[in-house]
């Protein structure tokens, strides 16, 4: 367990092999100052190169797409492609602002939408779990969330040591604490009581060992039932959760769905189907704004099958 008093900093973070870190930080802290639409205009340029010239990340979103819209031509594959990655570039560029600006002024520039469901589930006293989908906004949820409650949630260190603490940094404003996944599943359990939200990242493909095959957008999809088990031992009400950024208002909006009725209380199967689709309704709000990024369907049931390698042919 992790709070804000034990993120210090480190004197080892300014040895001479992080000063790259340090001199792109620089960038990012200029960018916080500049309008949004100055951030995303050179997001769209760096989503755009990204797009051209990262041949395996283009495959992968490209396949994902290709799994979960069979509908659509290769041409709107191909642009819905193009706009994951430039959402996804200026999602990166407007870390700065999440690094840099004061709560109380992105607090003018966040909403909550589905917040009464949120409010007539801790009336009554109940637990809650917010299933977090991969937004490409998704670190704006927490910040959202943590402006009206008090919630914790588990994380994942990430392998440079100056964006690590950074990051914790930014996230342990928003929450009482952060559990590391290695610290398991039920210590997140333990920590539930009514009047603190849990935040859980449940839809990513983490292999079949903890998993089951569920349909996601009509296709079978390696589901962790872990959040079902927690949501059963827990008692708790779960919604899934994902931001989304509005460029008519500028603002960053994070949507609460409806509540996984039952989840928890089925097979393992029925639970995962359930959560998918939760998700499945949020993501279609802005297919566009979603990590197509993430190898979702890495694990497969016929281990020849492979829908990454399919879309370059494509």
């Amino acid at each position: 367990m992790k709070t804000a008093a034990d993120n210090t900093f480190d004197k080892a973070l300014l040895h001479p092999r992080y000063w790259p870190t340090w001199f792109g930080l620089v960038g990012l802290w200029v960018l916080a100052w500049l309008p949004w639409q100055a951030r995303h205009w050179l997001g769209h340029k760096i989503g755009n190169y990204i797009y051209q010239k990262n041949t395996k990340r283009r495959h992968i979103v490209l396949g994902n797409l290709q799994a979960c819209f069979p509908e659509l031509t290769g041409h709107e594959r191909e642009e819905l492609a193009r706009q994951t990655i430039r959402e996804y570039a200026c999602a990166l560029l407007d870390y700065s602002i999440l690094f840099f600006r004061s709560r109380r002024w992105l607090a003018r520039h966040l909403i909550i939408e589905g917040q009464d469901k949120l409010d007539a589930a801790l009336a009554q006293e109940k637990n809650i779990m917010l299933l977090l989908g991969h937004s490409v906004w998704l670190e704006f949820a927490p910040l959202a969330i943590g402006q009206h409650y008090s919630a914790y949630g588990s994380y994942k260190p990430f392998k440079n040591a100056v964006f690590n603490w950074l990051i914790a940094r930014s996230r342990l404003k928003d929450v009482e604490f952060v559990i590391a996944r290695e610290e398991g599943m039920i210590k997140l359990v333990r920590s539930m009581k009514p009047g603190r939200i849990l935040f859980f990242l449940p839809d990513q493909d983490h292999g079949s060992k903890h998993s089951v095959f569920a349909p996601f957008f009509g296709k079978p999809k390696a589901t962790l039932i872990t959040p079902a088990r927690m949501a059963k031992l827990g008692k708790a009400n779960c919604y899934p959760v994902m931001t989304f950024f509005d460029r008519t208002t500028g603002q960053y909006k994070t949507v609460i769905g409806d509540q996984l009725k039952t989840f928890g209380q089925n097979t393992t199967e029925h639970n995962a189907t359930i959560m998918n689709k939760g998700f499945q309704e949020l993501i279609s709000l802005h297919p566009e704004q979603y990590m197509w990024l993430l190898r979702f369907f890495r694990t497969t049931q016929n281990e020849t099958e492979d829908s990454y390698l399919k879309s370059k042919a494509g």
